[in-house]
């Protein structure tokens, strides 16, 4: 049962990464709708994101842009075998986005970014077959970003800035499939790291070589969050020998990997704009996790694999520019999974999926525009267990647990664009 508990904790750390189940690409509803394409698009303060290089070509001396992203998603888990089956019921997250920047003359601009590209909430039935890896997760993660632009000549241009990241979560699991009090009720185990933070950096290009085109390339570095002396609490524990477990705290750092990402665009005329990004994610950083717990024994620490591998996502984006009032964007991504066989959890329930989004700007008056976009996300259906390799992880203790999982989400947005 202690490897079990110290699974747990490693659970908790990829839903930390992964923010319930799958990447939260939404850092922006214009570059949303256009397939969350924006490395090389020069459009609102959204670049502060995408690719801060761009700032500096904002015409406007002041830029900003603010957002707000509903997320429904549905998860169905289903054992054939067994005859099981069960789904979550989880609330809607809700991440936003605020970017601002200030051009100080021509060739240098300056910004401020806040954003959520972390964060979610997952909760599967109660006492469901999988309860003794997860309840439910509820996680928040903040980034703060300094920024500045330089324009090197008329068509080239650099950017960049610190990141700073505060969050916290919650998790909460049964100790086992059988485990109760003398009431019956199951007994669990709630994790809890709040004012967790770390430090990290991005630096992007943005290169025009004509009039029409334009290249952009960011990176954001790996940033490693450290959780010291969180909470563990555990409930409906029977008073006896063989269960125990008692209140203590342990520390982990997490690894949020590194991120390339590509991109192009071409405006066909005044009408038409064309985007392609492409982002990897240096996944492979994240092999397993260790997770130091206070007053137990070296031993009862855990060791916990996961051998992620680096992913691909594909990024296409299309703009139309009806009039003076309307903008209307669509877009497809296809988001690769680093999952490998063998190591699909059921808090993580992600592999590849295909994504479909849209969306409209009107611009209400010369200097403010109301964004609108959506998403819609379909995960390939997967037939999958959580079993590491012995030959790789010969230290690992675990019974495996699989079966096969549908998963999907809905995401409408709404952003405003203001620009002096």
């Amino acid at each position: 049962m202690k490897r079990l508990f110290l699974l747990s904790l490693f659970m908790l750390a990829a839903a930390t990464t992964y923010a319930g189940g799958y990447r939260v690409s939404l850092q922006g509803q214009r570059g949303l709708a256009m397939g969350h394409t924006g490395v090389a698009v020069v459009n609102n303060a959204e670049l502060a994101f995408f690719n801060p290089a761009g700032l500096v070509f904002l015409e406007n001396k002041i830029n900003a842009s603010v957002g707000v992203s509903a997320v429904f998603s549905d998860v169905v888990w289903q054992n054939d075998e067994f005859g099981q089956m069960a789904r979550t019921d989880s609330p809607v997250g809700t991440p936003f986005y605020a970017y601002f920047s200030y051009k100080l003359n021509e060739k240098l601009s300056l910004g401020l970014a806040a954003y959520t590209p972390y964060g979610s909430t997952v909760e599967w039935e109660k006492d469901w077959p999988g309860s003794h890896l997860v309840n439910d997760i509820e996680l928040a993660a903040i980034y703060v970003q300094a920024l500045a632009s330089y324009k090197i000549n008329d068509n080239l241009a650099v950017g960049g800035g610190p990141i700073y990241v505060s969050g916290s979560v919650n998790f909460n699991r049964n100790l086992n499939r059988t485990l109760s009090d003398l009431e019956g009720n199951r007994s669990n185990v709630t994790i809890d790291a709040s004012n967790v933070s770390a430090f990290g950096w991005s630096a992007g290009v943005m290169w025009s070589p004509v009039d029409s085109l334009r290249v952009g390339v960011n990176y954001r570095s790996e940033i490693l969050v450290e959780a010291e002396d969180g909470d563990a609490d555990f409930e409906n524990v029977p008073n006896s020998p063989l269960a125990p477990f008692s209140d203590t705290q342990f520390d982990a750092t997490l690894p949020l990997p590194a991120e390339l990402s590509v991109g192009v665009s071409y405006q066909l005329n005044e009408k038409w704009l064309f985007a392609f990004d492409y982002n990897r994610t240096f996944w492979d950083v994240y092999n397993s996790l260790d997770v130091d717990f206070a007053n137990q024994p070296t031993e009862r620490d855990s060791f916990n694999p996961r051998a992620y591998e680096d992913s691909n996502n594909y990024r296409f984006g299309v703009q139309y520019t009806a009039n003076e009032t309307f903008t209307l964007r669509a877009g497809y991504y296809f988001d690769g999974s680093p999952v490998q066989d063998g190591y699909f959890a059921p808090e993580t329930p992600r592999n590849d999926s295909n994504n479909f989004t849209g969306g409209l700007s009107i611009n209400v008056t010369d200097n403010v525009a109301i964004d609108a976009a959506f998403l819609y996300s379909r995960f390939k259906e997967i037939d999958a267990t959580y079993s590491p390799d012995p030959s790789e992880f010969p230290d690992y203790e675990g019974a495996p647990f699989g079966g096969s999982y549908k998963s999907s989400a809905f995401v409408p947005g709404l952003g405003v664009t203001i620009k002096i």
